[in-house]
This record gives structure tokens, C-alpha cells and sequence, in this order.
């Protein structure tokens, strides 16, 4: 039986995301009217920029994972991450699109995700990790998206915002069992 990874991740407290409304000061367009006022929408568009930052990150890693796992669980591994990060792709594309119907840019540089995310990017390395630390990072990084989800659900449940919270509550339920199919393979 393989133990879980001994050092336990801590995720660093993002930066508050500050999205630029769209469209902008000189724009002539309609002004948005949803239903939800500006700084709720804003207040919103921050949490779920957070939440596509840490979803990013994940997403990286996991594929990062996918093409660098060696070991006996290679296949098994490799596949599953696949399916994992290709989910999560097409998943990004949502979250942005929330962030842009709320009226707001949703980030989209490495630099901002990085600023924003409570998920450790993993550095550069020369070695990758044994599979059974790969496995414990994305085990980690699935329950920080959870985390991050539920805090921008919050916010987006407040404002009566049930578009935002389907979505969160849809990546809740896919990051949960990502977390808990990884964590079965080290009981």
C-alpha cells in the first residue's frame, strides 16, 4: 500500500483579482443589466478569475503530469490524466465566458495566473516526480480548486447569480472526484 505524500502542500493566499469592466470607458454598447448590479458582477468576476487561475494552474499540471509519469502505473496514469486535463480544458473556456458575461475581462496571462492562484506551480524540473508525488500534488490541487469554488459560489449565491453557481457547482462535483479517484490510488 502506498502512504500519501509526506509533505503536505500548502497553497499561498492569491491576489485579489481586479478584472477591468468590459466593455470599456469609451465603448458605446448597451450597458449591461442582467439583473445583478455592477459590483456584485465584479465582486463575482474576482472570485471566479481566482477560481480560472487555480483551475489553469491544475489543468498545467496535470498535463505537465500526463507527458512525465513513468513507473508501474505509467498506462493507467497516463491515461487518466489525459482524460483529466482534457476535461479541464474545455472547462476553461466556461469559466472565462462567465467572467466576460458579467461584463469583465477574465485574466489570461501566465503572469496573472500565477498572481492569482492558490495552487503552487510546479517548477521547472530536471527529474520528474515519483508518480505516487504526482498523484499527492494533483490530489492537492483538485481539493484547492474545490476550496476556491466554493468561496466564488458563496459570493455568486449571495447575488442570486444561479448561472455562476450551476457552473461552480459543476466543477465542484468534477474537481471532487478527481481528488477522490487520486487519493484512492495511494490507500
Amino acid at each position: 500500500m502506498a502512504k500519501s505524500p509526506s509533505k503536505k502542500i500548502k497553497p499561498d493566499k492569491p491576489a485579489k483579482a481586479n478584472p477591468a469592466a468590459s466593455p470599456g470607458l469609451g465603448d458605446r454598447g448597451p450597458a449591461i443589466d442582467i439583473g445583478i448590479g455592477e459590483a456584485d458582477r465584479k465582486k463575482i468576476a474576482q472570485g471566479l478569475s481566482v477560481f480560472l487561475s487555480d483551475a489553469y494552474t491544475l489543468y498545467l499540471k496535470t498535463h505537465n503530469f500526463h507527458w512525465n509519469v513513468t513507473g508501474p502505473m505509467f498506462n493507467a496514469l497516463h491515461n487518466m490524466f489525459e482524460g483529466q486535463y482534457t476535461e479541464q480544458w474545455t472547462a476553461l473556456d466556461d469559466i472565462a465566458e462567465r467572467i466576460r458575461a458579467l461584463g469583465f475581462n477574465a485574466p489570461g496571462s501566465y503572469a496573472e495566473f500565477i498572481r492569482l492562484s492558490t495552487i503552487k506551480e510546479e517548477a521547472g524540473l530536471t527529474q520528474a516526480p515519483d508518480w505516487r508525488d504526482m498523484v499527492g500534488q494533483l490530489v492537492v490541487g483538485n481539493e484547492a480548486v474545490c476550496r476556491t469554488a466554493r468561496k466564488a459560489l458563496r459570493t455568486a449565491d449571495d447575488a442570486n447569480d444561479d448561472p455562476s453557481v450551476d457552473l461552480l457547482t459543476q466543477r465542484l462535483q468534477t474537481h471532487e472526484k478527481y481528488a477522490w479517484m487520486l487519493r484512492s490510488l495511494l490507500q
